[in-house]
């Protein structure tokens, strides 16, 4: 796999993703270097002017009017100290991969007047595999700087790090590295955490898993379209041109395209219920939902949301609110929602696939009847999970109070925003999980059904991990090898032109 190239532009969801979960290592563009020290030069000319500028000759938040004298450098350890008030379980390696890709994305735009040395340590400690042990709570959404202090202390050779598997002191994981700490010059440890690394990145993985289930929904919607003999007319492209809504004519063709075949059999229904026939509608709005987040992090990714910002080529500094994401959150509860009907939708279907029998299949899904129990139970698992999912739905960007003594009167709480929707699409892969065993089933007990070919590569990834049930036995255990293998990247039937298609 080839290297990242920071250019200050064009770093994809993807390429945090590659960063984050593959070990992709990462290199710096030729021109920012010398991006970075513009900045610089601009930065303490304006400092050296006597300008105020914020966390650099000013204190932080409520301290604004303060004036900082003396060793600029101490102040910048002592501001990383006093804002050291994260707490909580510690997030992911592969989550704290990506903040650190993302901040040095941010960082190559050259808006921070970040010291050029401190750059090339931040994309040295993540090559090596250097990461900070970074807790998951004190975020609010204006900036994530409690929680990027970890990663700044990290440089400096201060508090904790995993490396090689194992937690050691910062400044041990370094040495072993072969690297060295790195001294902080005026505003630099400002600017290594004033932003939002931490949403920016975790969100970028989200849109990666989101695309990657949606594909995977796509498999089992198609595949219960051919267990239950659904009328397939609905997949007409005229339908969907006749009512472009958002999405719906990507969804719907790949819909198309999954069960796409020379004969197509002929309908059991004239119409199927809504979770069926609106499938479409319900991919759409989800594949527009997922559009709008990674556009929204993509913009993050790129962007110099510094405060203050350094505009090198105006050669002034000034404050900003760029680093608040009202829009980035916004685009998460969205997704949120979206991820929510469509698991919803999934849930109808199962319901739909194992009742009391529908277009001739026989009830609960057993070929044995009586008083076997079949496929039924798990109608009560899955509206457990969808109840789950239902609550991670409900909105958080609104939940903020005014801190700093009001300086800091509003929030976004993306971080908080961005973590529900990475657990909705957990729990919603294990409904999609539930859909594709009863969908298999189904298609089984269809005596002489010859499945469309890429249906027919589902069902025998199905079957490879999960029997046809021929008599009552632990469907948890079955539903756990097929959630692992969705959730773990080993469910590959046509996935990757899928998402591209998705993209």
């Amino acid at each position: 796999m080839s290297a990242l190239v920071l250019t200050g532009a064009r770093i994809g969801t993807g390429d945090v993703a590659a960063v984050a979960r593959e070990a992709r290592k990462v290199e710096i563009g030729p021109d920012v270097i010398g991006r970075l020290e513009k900045a610089r030069k601009v930065l303490d000319h304006a400092a050296a002017s006597g300008q105020h500028i914020y966390g650099l000759n000013t204190g932080l938040g409520a301290n604004l009017g303060t004036t900082v004298e003396g060793d600029a450098s101490a102040f910048q350890r002592q501001l990383l100290e006093g804002r050291s008030g994260a707490v909580g379980e510690t997030l992911p390696i592969e989550t704290v991969r990506a903040t650190m890709v993302a901040r040095a994305s941010m960082l190559s735009a050259g808006g921070s007047g970040l010291s050029p040395a401190v750059f090339v340590a931040l994309v040295d400690a993540l090559n090596a595999g250097i990461h900070p042990v970074m807790p998951s709570l004190g975020s609010i959404g204006a900036g994530d700087l409690v929680l990027m202090t970890t990663l700044a202390r990290l440089l400096i050779g201060e508090g904790e790090a995993d490396y090689q598997g194992r937690r050691m002191p910062a400044a041990k994981a370094l040495m072993m590295a072969r690297l060295a700490p790195i001294r902080l010059a005026p505003k630099d440890g400002l600017s290594l955490i004033n932003a939002s690394a931490v949403s920016a990145g975790s969100g970028a993985l989200v849109v990666t898993d989101a695309l990657s289930a949606l594909v995977q929904q796509q498999q089992a919607g198609a595949l219960t379209m051919e267990g239950i003999g659904a009328n397939r007319t609905i997949l007409d492209p005229r339908l969907h041109m006749a009512r472009p809504a958002a999405g719906q004519q990507e969804a719907a063709k790949a819909l198309h395209d999954l069960l796409a075949r020379d004969e197509a059999p002929a309908p059991t229904t004239l119409q199927d219920p809504l979770s069926i026939r609106c499938m479409p509608s319900i991919h759409g709005a989800l594949i527009e939902a997922i559009g709008q987040a990674k556009r929204a992090v993509e913009i993050e990714l790129n962007a110099a949301a510094d405060n203050p910002l350094v505009l090198g080529d105006d050669g002034v500094v000034m404050s900003t609110g760029n680093f608040h994401t009202a829009a980035l959150s916004l685009a998460f509860e969205t997704l949120g929602l979206a991820i929510a009907q469509c698991a919803a939708a999934c849930v109808a279907r199962l319901i739909q696939l194992t009742g009391s029998g529908r277009n001739g299949l026989p009830k609960y899904l057993s070929p044995v009847g009586g008083a076997s129990a079949g496929f039924v139970p798990l109608q009560k698992t899955a509206t457990s999970i969808l109840a789950a999912i239902r609550h991670k739905a409900n909105p958080v960007m609104l939940d903020f109070l005014p801190v700093s003594e009001g300086v800091e009167d509003h929030a976004t709480q993306s971080p908080l925003a961005i973590a529900k929707c990475a657990g909705m699409i957990v729990l919603w892969r294990r409904l999609i999980a539930f859909e594709l065993m009863a969908a298999a089933q189904a298609v089984d007990l269809r005596e002489g059904l010859v499945l469309a070919p890429r249906i027919s590569a589902v069902h025998a990834g199905i079957r490879a991990l999960v029997p046809v049930l021929k008599e009552d036995r632990p469907l948890g255990i079955d539903a756990e090898a097929l959630h692992a293998a969705l959730a773990s990247g080993n469910w590959t039937l046509h996935q990757a032109d899928l998402v591209q298609e998705q993209a």
